[in-house]
């Protein structure tokens, strides 16, 4: 059973056009959970067409007295009714129910160096990293792409705080303003690099870190939205403890439909990054779309993470 905390909206600041910080502060509670360095929270949202969770990182230090959480929303253009319902229902003194804090992207202390890479709103994990890092003396640089400077929240706080550690760049000044890869290149030894972004930039990104060699084990990444399923069949899972059989519909995940049927399946980020979902799979093959299993691991096809991987082929045996 989830334990959630009831928050009320306490300050609303418009950081670009699209981009809002909320500072919630805890209704019943004089304190509220302590927390790590890249954590987040789940929010959860009572839209017109349901209740929504999603995801959101945790702006503040972790050392702040926790009065309050700080989270940045951007307002997508393809939203499916979260980020539209914080920047358009709430308001100053709304209510709003929120999980206590978890972390699946924590930063490394034995790293003799970090290098952080974000683009849009994948800056937020970061911001509580930055002040943690500079508190305890660890050295990091930060690489933030953005549209313009104008679209780039936070700009000015980490101009100010860390005027020697940040390079922006900015897309609207042409292709030769961009980000790249390279800025990995040429790193001490015991360098770690983190990237938060769009899947296809933290793909790139980790493609681009191995092939310079850096370590498996150096290298971490946090995503908000589940990678894209190239395959979305329906398909059937047999549940060998439960005696049941229930389908799992085209735009419905594993662990939605375990849900529905009733079946009590733990589960924490729903994006396939954390492993707390994990089943034992005892016959048929997995099309996995997590990045918690090693390659190695995926082509035994024995576990899933029932979060975001499918089935690629009609039926599946699970060990629930």
């Amino acid at each position: 059973m989830h334990v959630n905390i009831p928050v009320i909206v306490t300050r609303i600041i418009q950081e670009t056009e699209t981009v809002k910080r909320f500072t919630l502060t805890a209704k019943t509670m004089e304190l509220l959970p302590a927390f790590s360095s890249g954590s987040h929270i789940t929010t959860f949202l009572p839209t017109q067409t349901g209740m929504l969770e999603r995801h959101y990182s945790l702006l503040n230090d972790p050392v702040d007295m926790l009065l309050s959480y700080e989270i940045a929303v951007q307002k997508n253009a393809d939203s499916r009714g979260g980020s539209l319902y914080l920047h358009t229902a709430v308001e100053v003194g709304s209510e709003l129910s929120i999980s206590y804090p978890k972390n699946h992207f924590l930063p490394s202390f034995r790293a003799r160096h970090h290098v952080f890479i974000a683009a849009g709103i994948g800056i937020t994990p970061f911001l509580s990293m930055m002040s943690e890092l500079s508190r305890v003396g660890k050295t990091f640089e930060l690489h933030y792409a953005a549209k313009s400077q104008e679209q780039c929240a936070f700009y000015s706080q980490l101009q100010t705080q860390y005027p020697d550690s940040c390079r922006f760049y900015f897309s609207a000044d042409g292709p030769a303003a961009r980000l790249q890869p390279v800025v990995m290149a040429g790193q001490p030894i015991g360098t770690h690099v983190y990237f938060c972004g769009p899947e296809t930039m933290v793909s790139q990104f980790r493609a681009a870190a191995l092939s310079f060699g850096y370590p498996e084990k150096s290298i971490h990444f946090e995503l908000f939205t589940p990678i894209t399923p190239i395959t979305r069949s329906p398909f059937v899972a047999e549940l060998r403890k439960s005696n049941k059989l229930i389908t799992v519909e085209e735009k419905q995940s594993l662990l939605e439909a375990l849900h529905q049927a009733g079946i009590h399946a733990p589960y924490s980020c729903r994006v396939g990054g954390c492993g707390t979902c994990a089943v034992e799979v005892l016959e048929g093959t997995v099309a996995h779309y997590d990045t918690v299993l090693t390659d190695g691991e995926r082509t035994q096809h024995n576990q899933m993470m029932t979060c975001v991987s499918r089935a690629s082929c009609e039926k599946l045996v699970l060990n629930l």
